[in-house]
């Protein structure tokens, strides 16, 4: 007979923080979508915009302001929900998550340029499928990076027993 084992604390630890990171990032993901969508068909009505001397797609733009405002929901239900644990500091957690969004915001807006040019998808498609391929990468990088979060906290405890 085959016995099942109960995963170890720290596994569980570990799945849980994962499906809270999967519930932030999602409502993220909806007000990024939604922001995107809104934009896109309603609010930015020109073709491209000249901002600062450059000239913007209104499909990059509506990205920069959806993309930012879920990376500011995200945040915060990130630092309250999911890594609560951090000992680093708020501002550190805060300029290291913005720093891995901005790595991010330009992951996305090259998967964005890939699926709007390469493979002839509708902007308004392609930000959902751009943003969902790199939602992994996301997870442990902010984890190790902006939330300071070794793995070493979720690896299970060993009692050393001792022998007479």
């Amino acid at each position: 007979m085959t016995e099942i084992k109960a995963p170890t604390s720290g596994r569980k630890k570990l799945v849980q923080e994962v499906l809270r990171f999967i519930l932030s990032a999602g409502i993220g993901f909806i007000v990024d979508v939604a922001a995107y969508y809104v934009l896109y068909h309603n609010l930015l009505q020109q073709q491209r915009y000249d901002i600062w001397g450059y000239t913007v797609k209104n499909s990059t733009l509506s990205l920069a302001i959806s993309f930012f405002l879920g990376v500011l929901i995200n945040f915060v239900i990130t630092k309250f929900f999911v890594f609560s644990k951090s000992a680093s500091s708020p501002s550190k957690q805060f300029f290291r998550f913005i720093g891995v969004a901005i790595v991010g915001f330009y992951a996305n807006l090259g998967m964005l340029k890939v699926m709007i040019n390469y493979c002839h998808l509708d902007p308004p498609v392609a930000r959902p499928a751009a943003a969902l391929s790199l939602f992994f990468a996301s997870f442990f990088v902010h984890k190790f990076f902006s939330f300071s979060l070794a793995l070493r906290h979720h690896a299970p405890t060993r009692h050393r027993t001792t022998s007479n």
